[in-house]
């Protein structure tokens, strides 16, 4: 399957954050993005329709990146997900909680394009 068939949900509380996201991986070429400003908001989405990769922020109100990603790993639908976590804290807790909790990556603000690329590359099947 090619990138540009993957679904992907961008989890940011952020509209700006979103946009930067999501003309980053329009430029990977992928075609399929879709949003949520919050994890309450992506569970939503989850429950309604397939998706291919959760890429998540990580400090968002009412549910947070990780509570978000407990809450994928915890659903057999979901389970296996890539799901990448963006975060502006780089604090060793934080990433040690993640893995914890079976983050596939994560990648700290700011990011470029080809670090976004290259994260997404070593948790995505091989085009």
């Amino acid at each position: 399957m090619a990138y540009k068939d993957l679904t992907v949900l961008i989890v940011d509380d952020f509209s700006t954050m979103r946009r930067i996201m999501r003309n980053i991986l329009r430029d990977l070429e992928f075609k399929n993005i879709l949003e949520a400003e919050d994890g309450t908001a992506a569970v939503g989405i989850l429950e309604k329709q397939p998706v291919d990769l959760v890429i998540s922020d990580w400090n968002m109100p009412k549910m947070t990146g990780l509570d978000l990603l407990r809450h994928v790993r915890g659903n057999e639908k979901t389970k296996e997900l890539p799901f990448l976590m963006v975060t502006a804290e780089a604090q060793k807790e934080n990433v040690v909680e993640a893995v914890k909790a079976r983050v596939s990556n994560y990648i700290v603000k700011p990011f470029t394009a080809a670090t976004l690329g290259e994260k997404l590359a070593k948790i995505l099947p091989p085009e």
